[in-house]
């Protein structure tokens, strides 16, 4: 039994360094089409603190010959169900940027609902609350030809140029990132009638992407709720200077938290 979770566990979730003294656990959650390696080597860069744990999807990487998910449920149920028992150990908090924001809002939504389990503290980036009306009058990029698909990524940026011009790498790229906003672009879930959580969120943007409705996150909590603002687009955190501001705030937190918890 133990070794089939640990089985589990290692498919659904990328851990470059196993930390079972740290005082809590970050839970990260990949962009659209994004893999697990951004934030699995989190871990080797944050102190022995924090242990990283970074999702890793079916249809990409070591799940490559998986089927892609087709809604946010399905993300759910596997994440919740690997991780639960882990979670009630000592204290998490989630991180997600973009797609993965939603994602790390629905699954802190089932934890709470499902399990009264709680986050010590949530890292939304890149996105606004998904019940926003900025959010519901976003344009739907999942149904763009490959085309106007590969203008709109290069727009963006934060994905190189030259991989963009590869059919190769298209070919292995674009179904899971397609997938992925399908997942996204389905999702609907109403304005929370109350906070449903009470711990602190932090929503964190690049100052030259376009504008996203970071405001509208503050419904789902009754704790503090701050906004940073970073230099760069959407994918500013693949930026050095900024993964060192991002990487010194959540450590900050989750030690704070960590007392605040006992």
């Amino acid at each position: 039994m133990v070794l089939l979770t640990t089985k589990r566990m290692e498919k659904v979730i990328n851990c470059f360094k196993r930390q079972p003294d740290a005082v809590a656990r970050l839970i990260c959650f990949p962009w659209a089409g994004g893999g697990s390696i951004h934030y699995a080597r989190w871990g080797n860069v944050l102190s022995s603190s924090i242990e990283v744990f970074a999702v890793k999807l079916p249809g990409r990487e070591s799940r490559a010959k998986e089927p892609f998910f087709q809604n946010m449920q399905q993300i759910v149920d596997e994440v919740v169900g690997v991780l639960l028992p882990l979670l009630k150990e000592k204290p998490f908090a989630l991180f997600g940027h973009s797609f993965g924001a939603f994602t790390s809002f629905a699954v802190a939504d089932a934890l709470k609902k499902v399990h009264n389990l709680e986050p010590v503290h949530v890292f939304l980036s890149g996105a606004s609350a998904p019940y926003s009306e900025m959010r519901l009058k976003a344009p739907k990029r999942g149904a763009l030809t490959d085309d106007d698909f590969l203008k709109w990524m290069t727009s963006i940026g934060g994905t190189p140029p030259e991989l963009l011009a590869n059919p190769e790498v298209l070919k292995l790229f674009l179904p899971a990132l397609k997938a992925d906003l399908h997942v996204v672009e389905s999702y609907v879930c109403n304005k929370p009638d109350i906070p449903f959580l009470s711990c602190p969120v932090t929503c964190m943007d690049g100052k030259d992407d376009v504008p996203h409705d970071l405001q509208a996150w503050k419904e789902i909590t009754t704790g503090d709720f701050t906004v940073r603002m970073l230099d760069g687009s959407h994918f500013y955190l693949k930026d050095s200077g900024n993964e060192k501001i991002i990487l010194n705030y959540v450590t900050k937190h989750l030690e704070t938290a960590e007392m605040d918890y006992l």
